[in-house]
């Protein structure tokens, strides 16, 4: 190959959709990995975190994936979330756990949703809001046992047990769980994880003392699901694990774990050309071409979640080869240099997936970016379609 005509010798293909890019979700995998998940859980039940829009997934139709697993709960960030998935025809239990004062708290508690409580406004909020949904709110209190971000810390927590008591014994909140979260579950054997395993003990005796009889008590994440028995207690809350990816990946990969990655995102070149050597490619011209190449457009960039970071080391599988992205990671577009290999024009090109053909992971991505997987595939924006396939070859968007 040398000429730019044997680049462009075939016209551009024709296919069912337009789109430039797209997020195929398996959603056949997402149930296979609840049901890993279950079977991990042992006596517990387990709870599909989908928030984030189910990390990039789509919320609602891996929130009915991963029920259809053998999950029995949801969980989420925010309360539009819980709501959404209500309107949306989700009966399962869901707990919100992200508050404001100025969320829809009486729609909420109106719509079942279970809430999160870690200060004494929450409390309230949730009581003011049975009084106009004419309903008992439900309530998980959140014990900070030491990652030092949301929950009452230790010294505060007498004081939310006791507003939580009051407002049980008023009638118009339940106190239906206890929770905390775990710092380093995805470092097996670090001493803090059982600290915070007796912290969280600690909470839930001077609790029962107050005359509080929670249904479900629940510390462990994906990491703990999978590694961690002694933090299951009554309920698991899984989030990255369900997508198929490790959350614990210095130690086990995917497949190890017994999961499948459900997200394989991929794009179309656009454009295909011959250059000589020493040009040099996108901005800052941190690539140069060592010898006459044919260069690849692929319509992806920051804006759509690829990572600037990956400027030069963003892994995909281009015309049957592993490859980096050539060059500085634009807003709408990168480079990839396909070397004398054969290309045109439509030619589709894969970022990551499960690696059934050698493409990279998301993982992957995520050291080439210096970040993690969970930011890798939440990030993909909404100008990259998500289609699903339910495990039948069938696929909708």
């Amino acid at each position: 190959m040398g000429s730019p005509h044997e680049v462009n010798s075939r016209p551009p293909r024709a296919h069912d959709a337009p789109a430039l890019a797209e997020a195929r979700i398996d959603l056949a995998a997402i149930r296979a990995n609840a049901a890993r998940l279950r079977d991990a859980a042992g006596s517990a039940a387990v709870m599909a975190v989908v928030k984030a829009d189910g990390y990039g997934h789509g919320m609602v139709p891996c929130a009915r994936a991963a029920l259809a697993g053998g999950a029995t709960w949801i969980g989420v960030a925010r309360m539009h979330e819980a709501l959404a998935l209500r309107a949306a025809g989700i009966r399962s239990r869901i707990l919100a756990w992200l508050l404001a004062p100025g969320d829809d708290w009486a729609s909420a508690v109106a719509a079942g949703i279970e809430l999160s409580a870690a200060d004494p406004w929450a409390v309230e909020a949730a009581t003011r809001a049975a009084l106009t949904a004419g309903r008992p709110g439900l309530l998980h209190l959140k014990i900070d046992t030491g990652l030092g971000r949301g929950g009452a810390s230790p010294a505060h927590w007498r004081a939310l047990l006791e507003s939580a008591s009051r407002a049980e014994a008023s009638g118009h909140v339940r106190v239906v769980g206890i929770w905390s979260h775990l710092a380093h579950a995805d470092s097996p054997g670090h001493p803090e994880c059982d600290r915070q395993v007796g912290r969280f003990r600690d909470a839930v005796e001077l609790a029962r003392k107050t005359g509080m009889s929670p249904e479900v008590l629940h510390l462990a994440n994906s990491a703990a699901t999978l590694n961690l028995p002694q933090t299951h207690f009554d309920l698991v809350r899984t989030g990255l694990a369900l997508f198929g990816l490790s959350p614990v990946p210095e130690v086990s990969v995917p497949t190890a774990l017994g999961l499948r990655p459900a997200m394989t995102l991929t794009a179309r070149l656009v454009s295909v050309k011959r250059v000589p050597a020493g040009h040099g490619v996108s901005y800052g011209h941190r690539y140069h071409t060592v010898r006459e190449t044919t260069l690849g457009l692929v319509p992806l960039g920051y804006a759509d979640g690829v990572p600037r970071h990956a400027s030069g080391t963003g892994p995909l599988l281009a015309v049957g080869r592993r490859r980096t992205v050539a060059g500085t990671v634009c807003m709408d577009q990168f480079v990839v240099d396909l070397g004398d290999d054969t290309a045109a024009a439509g030619d589709e090109i894969v970022l990551f997936g499960p690696g059934d053909s050698g493409e990279p992971g998301a993982e992957d991505w995520a050291r080439a970016a210096g970040t993690i997987s969970y930011e890798i595939v939440t990030r993909i924006g909404a100008r990259v379609p998500r289609t699903y396939a339910s495990g039948s070859g069938s696929k909708e968007r």
